[in-house]
């Protein structure tokens, strides 16, 4: 039996296809993966820059922000209490580790995961499903 020609998305076109992994942990344009895929620290730009794919498809939703809260809130409070009870530093020094190391830590991963998510979508071509009523 002959194989069957995938089907490829429309705007994927003749670009080769890139690791959703290693275009989300870059930053990166999920088509093409060089443009940046944001404009801000966590606002997704309109177009790439490299291939000019239009980024009006992007949804990632509110399932990058559960991973990086239960991971990253996990993770933390294990190392916090573990500082704890090794050396029963004074609450001031809790604060002054763990504030800055959290909130870097939760932006970073949340730019990350978000990526992987939005990389994830274009090459399974996911969509928001419509209501009919």
């Amino acid at each position: 039996m002959a194989k069957k020609a995938r089907k490829t998305d429309a705007s994927q076109g003749d670009w080769p296809q890139q690791l959703p992994i290693a275009t989300g942990l870059a930053c990166a344009c999920p088509r093409c993966g060089n443009g940046r895929l944001y404009s801000t620290m966590l606002t997704p730009a309109g177009h790439c820059a490299s291939c000019g794919l239009d980024y009006s498809f992007i949804d990632s939703g509110d399932g990058p922000a559960v991973f990086v809260i239960l991971i990253l809130g996990f993770v933390a409070a294990g190392m916090a209490l573990a500082l704890e009870m090794a050396f029963s530093p004074p609450l001031w020094l809790h604060a002054l580790i763990w504030i800055p190391l959290v909130t870097i830590a939760a932006v970073w991963s949340l730019r990350v995961a978000k990526a992987i998510m939005i990389a994830l979508q274009f090459r399974t071509g996911a969509h928001e499903w419509e209501q009919r009523g």
